[in-house]
């Protein structure tokens, strides 16, 4: 019980504190929506406000996938819905009117919220461009500067932030000292104590300043007709229900066009409330060491903003701020959040008289605090480097767009930019990771001394690209550019798929010129590894098919694996000089390589103690941790060699032939098996266990040596090889 006392102990007072830090500023940000509208929506802002860190307090985070996450009305949705308040009034729109309307913009903002969590949109919406979230958090910020400067110097209703400043006669030094003090104070007060939120005491600063200057100024003292207050909430009665029920009344009302005119506000609104929200709770998960679900986060923040909108609230999102103070306070479960949206209608209903009395410019003072903190200063480092200068300039773009058309616009212009930047930097990187020939890069099929030495000499005639990134329109010059030089010099062109990102049509059409270029003096295109299921979830294979490209008589030849494709072109080069598989009977055990240049007085000691075997194509060997030493040589067929990774997957090791050897590890070292070895064609074996190796060594020890050191050259020689790929790999 202890434990759980104190985790209930933890929430209540991390409940606490976030409130005390969030409602003044849900409060600043309800009036400065509402504010545009005229001098008596201020309270009803204020109101709005409470609802909203109400009902965003209680339903979010009881169905939201975050814990200690507090939800409570935010800088992005006061900057867009003041911005739009404004803009409906200049446009002649009725108070009433653009109520209803700020209203719909948030229950369909809660709406495609809903729709990104069921849609399991929660990770594409956290790879928002960082230059945009930026250039738009900064635009946010100046926005709220700019709406908040007239209050703060007491300008007459409906001047703007330039209006105002070119007016200092119509200043209200009370105003300024108000929120001078307000800024003062929310600006040091962290320097002293960090027990009592800056908000908090910034606030008090400001009403202490008002009610000081009232003792010079009696008139003050008066909440009616005074501009410098919020006033009386009013319309937290029978007013504001009847006018919540007149307002869902009209909604009733709406058709569809009356929707569709809103639909583009309320997606950016349901996009940055997302971004800011998600954003939040990656800090936590960082913080706590926690996961959080992205996606049921934002059900919960639809829902929120939908109770919010359906009781008159403002919208809202996850706060970095007051879930830091949260967190720091004792917050350790979700019950901590709903604490914050409970404490805050107890706020509400205890201290509705108190809220009448604050200061408007205290509000604006909290505000351009806030919006100073949300310009991104850092983001002036990106002028130092030339990489980044690119970055800064859509962060510019973004934030001139918010200030002089809107922030709506500036989303979509900030996004163009962000989509163009990746183009170019698309552009900018090579296609070919890696180029290697056919005399450096061979496959894991071991050949026969003399069969090495054709594939040295002829398999120049053969190029790999192993390819990489996005091949769409904006790349498929450099591609046909990287692999036209080669299609004159080279009979085989093979190109490994397996880093290709997505394919368009336009990069196919350029794969079917290399393919007809080939074919036109007898050579074959071949592509390996081709992604079936890339995480854009297009199926390169099925597309290739679509198009043609793999589907015509004498298409392009697809192969699983790069080895695969290299096997099937060393066997047509070595079949062209004669040299492979010229006869496909047993070898006698002097044939085999493993001999060559021995005397053959003492084979028929050694072949006594050979045995026979016929493994049918697909039998095992032996297999991966099986006990024996025999070593085998291969007198017709081939034989791979598969290292189990899992149940279901092998790693292919290496391809052996007729001539060759294998099992010389466990032969030499008496160790279980290291792979399986299972026969890729029907093959005949000789077979030599250790022991009658053992015994064969006591009569004919030279021999027995000589046969140890063919197994240490045959090793060698493949190391050599070995080497000489990796350094291919290399370069």
């Amino acid at each position: 019980m202890t434990g759980k006392r104190a985790q209930l102990t933890g929430d209540l007072w991390g409940g606490l504190a976030s409130m005390l830090v969030a409602l003044p500023s849900a409060i600043a940000f309800g009036v400065t929506i509402y504010s545009p509208l005229g001098g008596s929506y201020a309270a009803y802002g204020a109101l709005a406000g409470i609802l909203g860190a109400t009902a965003l307090g209680l339903v979010a985070p009881a169905l939201g996938g975050t814990n200690r996450l507090i939800t409570t009305p935010s800088a992005p949705a006061a900057a867009v819905l003041a911005a739009l308040a404004a803009e409906l009034v200049t446009k002649g729109i009725a108070p009433d009117a653009a109520l209803l309307m700020l209203t719909v913009i948030g229950l369909l903002t809660g709406v495609m919220q809903l729709a990104f969590g069921a849609l399991k949109l929660g990770q594409l919406i956290k790879y928002m461009p960082y230059p945009v979230v930026s250039g738009y958090l900064s635009g946010v910020g100046l926005t709220i500067i700019g709406a908040q400067v007239p209050k703060l110097l007491g300008a007459p209703k409906g001047a703007y932030f330039w209006a105002s400043l070119a007016a200092p006669s119509h200043w209200q030094w009370q105003a300024i000292a108000v929120g001078g003090v307000t800024i003062a104070v929310m600006s040091l007060a962290g320097r002293f104590t960090k027990a009592v939120p800056a908000a908090i005491l910034g606030l008090a600063g400001g009403v202490a300043t008002y009610f000081a200057l009232a003792v010079a100024d009696r008139g003050l003292l008066v909440t009616a007709g005074n501009a410098l207050v919020i006033g009386p909430l009013g319309s937290a009665g029978s007013g504001f229900l009847g006018a919540l029920a007149s307002r869902w009344t009209s909604i009733g009302r709406l058709g569809v066009s009356d929707f569709v005119a809103v639909l583009v506000p309320s997606a950016t609104l349901a996009v940055l409330l997302s971004i800011d929200t998600l954003k939040t709770g990656v800090v936590l998960d960082a913080i706590t060491r926690s996961r959080h679900d992205s996606n049921r986060e934002l059900i919960g923040q639809g829902c929120g903003n939908l109770a919010s909108a359906a009781i008159g609230g403002v919208p809202g999102s996850g706060q970095m701020g007051a879930t830091l103070v949260n967190l720091s306070s004792g917050g350790q479960t979700r019950w901590s959040s709903l604490a914050e949206g409970a404490l805050s209608l107890v706020a509400f209903l205890v201290l509705g008289p108190v809220i009448a009395w604050v200061p408007v410019a205290a509000l604006a003072g909290i505000l351009i605090v806030v919006g100073v903190k949300m310009i991104d200063r850092q983001s002036f480092h990106f002028l130092e480097a030339r990489s980044t200068v690119l970055d800064f300039a859509v962060i510019v773009a973004v934030v001139l767009t918010a200030l002089t058309v809107s922030l709506i616009a500036a989303s979509g212009v900030g996004l163009s930019l962000a989509i163009l930047l990746f183009i170019r930097a698309q552009l900018g990187a090579t296609v070919v990771r890696h180029k290697a020939y056919g005399n450096a890069q061979f496959s894991k099929r071991v050949r026969l001394p003399a069969e090495m030495a054709i594939l040295h000499e002829r398999g120049g005639q053969t190029v790999i690209f192993e390819l990489q990134g996005s091949l769409f329109f904006g790349t498929a010059d450099q591609l046909y550019s990287a692999l036209d030089p080669e299609l004159k010099l080279r009979k085989y062109v093979i190109l490994d798929l397996r880093r290709v990102q997505s394919v368009d049509v336009t990069a196919a059409h350029v794969l079917e010129l290399v393919h007809d270029a080939l074919a036109e003096n007898g050579g074959v295109l071949m592509l390996t590894k081709v992604p079936h299921d890339l995480p854009t979830g297009q199926d390169v294979r099925e597309f290739f098919s679509e198009v043609g490209l793999v589907k015509s008589h004498g298409a392009v030849k697809l192969f699983d694996e790069v080895d695969d494709a290299l096997e099937w072109v060393e066997d047509r080069t070595i079949d062209e000089a004669r040299l492979a598989h010229a006869e496909e009977r047993p070898l006698e055990l002097l044939e085999i390589a493993l001999f060559a240049g021995r005397k053959a007085e003492t084979f028929a000691a050694l072949d006594a103690r050979m045995q026979r075997r016929h493994c049918a194509a697909g039998e095992r060997i032996f297999g991966h941790g099986d006990t024996g030493d025999d070593l085998f040589l291969i007198r017709r067929g081939l034989v791979r060699i598969m290292l189990p990774i899992s149940a279901a997957e092998s790693h292919h090791v290496g391809t052996f032939g007729r001539g060759d050897f294998f099992g010389e590890m466990a032969f030499l070292d008496r160790d279980g098996r290291s792979a399986d070895a299972v026969a890729f064609t029907d093959a005949d074996l000789f077979v030599l266990s250790r022991a009658d190796f053992d015994r064969f060594a006591e009569e004919h020890r030279v021999m027995a040596l000589q046969l140890l050191e063919g197994l240490a050259r045959g090793l060698a020689i493949r190391l050599r090889y070995a080497n000489t790929e990796l350094r291919a790999l290399e370069t």
